[in-house]
């Protein structure tokens, strides 16, 4: 269990290992009316602590992507035959998301097409080749051109709205250029509450892309001939800068906002998820004297241990949540309760606050799905794909 500790980038397991815990958190509550603001997406424009999460992921991803492919690419290995083992990893992962959302009705006339893996799919499967053949100025390139794509789409681009009203960078539900795309190819496989448009949509899926480009841009900084102290501060500092731009982009471009991904909100979500890591970074691989770092190490743990089998914990709460709310118990008066209902009823004999009844079931779900996180790491069991 050290060895598979410390072969790996601690911090790095760690980001991921609070990321995939805030998700199952948020995801998870015992009353969906029942929440505190920061563990609930903005309704519309602005950003809480959840709206972190998704763009951590990315993030993350493409940190992982520098640190393996691109490492191998630059050295030399073959690049076609990196593409293909990115093509069948994106596909396993799409393929995983698209089961979560027919599970547990296996509706195919109306399954959500989009998702969280999904996208995630999507955004591996289209940043393989930017990370594969080309260095890190043409990766900046890159970002630059697909926001400034992203925005003039969306910004300048005359639509109909779904009352087939014609007008150019209305950034309202359902009324953008991105929803305009979703409506024409995904009708009737979109996300049930919104029905016509999707959080996880096809035009925004660009710029989330360019959110897993600025962690490609972060991994290869983590791979340069620099001491660890300094590439901590320059992340720090760099980190700082996208929160400075996104807030002005906020103003002057197009407000920040998750279910559009809007190009301050990527901006300005990179420069978070910047700060966050390069804590992770100085506190558990960059801090001298190395037993200040191994106390460190040994706190975080528990999140190192989530952040090695997140991809499996994440889609197993999901599963979980899902049958927890699809499973039906017949009761005495022959009504039948699902069994989520069933275990908030029994939290409210603790006679807390509705919201914190709510928050309480978050997290014990959530100490659930760790358990099970430690035992595989216990057994040495770590899921691939």
């Amino acid at each position: 269990m050290k060895q598979a500790l410390a072969s790996r980038l601690s911090s790095l397991d760690a980001f991921r290992g609070f990321t995939i815990a805030a998700m199952i958190l948020v995801n998870n509550p015992g009353d969906w009316n029942h929440l505190y603001p920061q563990l609930a997406h903005a309704k519309w424009h602005g950003w809480t602590f959840t709206d972190w999460i998704f763009p951590f992921f990315l993030f993350i991803a493409g940190v992982s992507m520098s640190l393996s492919l691109g490492r191998r690419a630059d050295a030399g290995a073959d690049k076609p035959a990196l593409l293909i083992r990115l093509f069948r990893r994106a596909l396993v992962i799409f393929a995983i998301g698209f089961l979560l959302n027919l599970i547990p009705t296996f509706d195919w006339s109306s399954v959500r097409i989009p998702g969280v893996l999904q996208r995630i799919a999507l955004c591996t499967l289209l940043a393989a080749p930017i990370v594969v053949f080309f260095e890190w100025r043409q990766q900046c390139i890159w970002i630059v051109a697909l926001l400034s794509l992203y925005s003039i789409l969306m910004l300048g681009v005359p639509v109909p709205d779904q009352n087939g009203v014609v007008h150019a960078g209305m950034l309202e539900p359902g009324a953008d250029f991105g929803a305009y795309v979703d409506r024409l190819i995904l009708a009737g496989h979109m996300w049930s509450q919104s029905k016509t448009w999707d959080p996880e949509g096809l035009v925004s899926t660009v710029p989330a892309l360019c959110s897993q480009l600025f962690g490609v841009l972060a991994g290869r900084w983590l791979m340069a001939d620099r001491s660890r102290a300094e590439k901590t501060v320059w992340m720090l500092l760099a980190g700082l800068a996208c929160l400075w731009l996104g807030a002005v982009l906020d103003v002057i471009l197009m407000p920040i906002n998750k279910s559009l991904w809007t190009t301050s909100y990527c901006i300005f979500m990179t420069g978070w998820a910047l700060l966050v890591f390069a804590t992770f970074y100085w506190f558990l691989d960059a801090l001298e004297p190395v037993g200040a770092r191994a106390r460190a190490t040994m706190l975080s743990t528990p999140l190192i241990i989530y952040g090695m089998n997140a991809l499996f914990i994440f889609a197993l709460s999901g599963l979980v949540a899902k049958m927890l709310g699809f499973i039906k118990v017949v009761q005495a008066d022959g009504a039948p309760v699902s069994l989520k209902a069933l275990l908030t009823a029994a939290l409210r004999l603790l006679e807390l606050s509705p919201t914190n009844t709510s928050l309480l079931f978050a997290v014990l779900f959530n100490a659930v799905m760790f358990l099970v996180a430690w035992a595989m790491w216990r057994k040495g069991w770590f899921v691939k794909v």
